[in-house]
């Protein structure tokens, strides 16, 4: 497996209460007793849960939401940049981004174990207002992804929204209030401003041209029409897009492209040369050679070694 460069984010002192974090990580192994993610009976909420780490980077696109780590360790890359977290610290991803994920630290006595909260993108608009009543402050775009420290509020809000999931007809009534104050925190805290702006991005220019590359990602994109979708200059477009997202708007799409055609040649025994062609490649000599060059060797040898490791969770992930 070929890595690419690794730009880390610097350590950060914990804030987040030990007790806090402890409930929080009983509170996951109770609501995931074996490796993977378990969706509760609260709409967006996820427990995570891997006894080991992992054998190599696993690829897939993640959704808005907000990752906190109780126990264990993750690197997540974004193209050519990574973002570490660990106990205490939280990943917030505002956008659906093509990324790869590796548990770094994780056993059987003592395994990785993570809260995973959807963004509801409609409730999250509802909630701007209120915590910026006079508007969004203004600021320059930054990445659609963001690791800090976990507030002991957040944390704590965290286990009262876990808890709540063993608690179906309470969960019914307390839980949206639960969720409503983890979002005004995050919307208070440092990231809030940026989440806030990217949080509508679904109606910005940009998301425009990101929401048709999701839907359309096996067509042919031509940059001028997605600049006129976008009513920017491509050079504009560009910029803007690889503010937010690392990559432009041809990487992101090739992106998508690999990690579909890898998940169809392993999940369904499909051939190279017809994944080639599913996912909107032309050329399969092209393909094959981005192909080795995203996952580190060419598309039939990559399928032979994942089959013979048993290595069919390289298709997905759960934060």
């Amino acid at each position: 497996m070929v890595y690419p460069a690794l730009t880390m984010t610097a350590p950060m002192p914990s804030s987040a209460g030990a007790p806090g974090l402890a409930r929080l990580a009983a509170l996951l192994a109770a609501n995931a007793p074996c490796d993977g993610s378990f969706a509760t009976c609260i709409p967006g909420l996820h427990a995570v849960r891997a006894s080991r780490p992992s054998e190599e980077l696993v690829h897939g696109l993640h959704r808005p939401a907000l990752c906190i780590v109780a126990q264990g360790a993750k690197t997540v890359m974004l193209g050519d940049e990574a973002y570490d977290y660990d106990p205490s610290r939280m990943l917030i991803f505002s956008l659906d981004l093509p990324i790869a994920a590796m548990i770094r630290q994780a056993s059987a006595a003592a395994p990785y174990l993570s809260f995973r909260l959807d963004f509801d993108q409609e409730r999250l608009a509802e909630l701007v207002l209120k915590a910026y009543p006079e508007g969004v402050p203004l600021l320059r775009e930054g990445r659609a992804v963001y690791v800090a420290q976990a507030s002991e509020a957040i944390v704590d809000a965290a286990a009262r929204l876990l808890a709540l999931a063993a608690q179906p007809e309470d969960a019914a009534l307390l839980a949206p209030l639960v969720q409503d104050e983890i979002v005004l925190r995050l919307l208070r805290g440092p990231f809030g401003a940026r989440l806030a702006q990217l949080g509508r991005v679904e109606s910005t220019r940009v998301g425009r041209v990101l929401a048709w590359i999701r839907a359309h990602y096996d067509q042919p994109m031509r940059i001028d029409e997605m600049a006129d979708l976008a009513h920017m200059s491509p050079s504009s477009l560009h910029g803007h897009f690889k503010s937010l997202t690392s990559m432009s708007p041809l990487q992101f799409q090739k992106t998508l492209r690999l990690q579909e055609a890898r998940r169809l040649m392993l999940s369904t025994g499909m051939d190279a040369s017809l994944a080639c062609q599913r996912v909107g490649y032309v050329s399969a000599s092209q393909f094959s050679r981005e192909y080795a060059r995203h996952f580190g060797s060419a598309p039939t040898r990559d399928m032979m070694r994942l089959r013979e490791a048993g290595l069919a969770e390289a298709v997905s992930f759960s934060q």
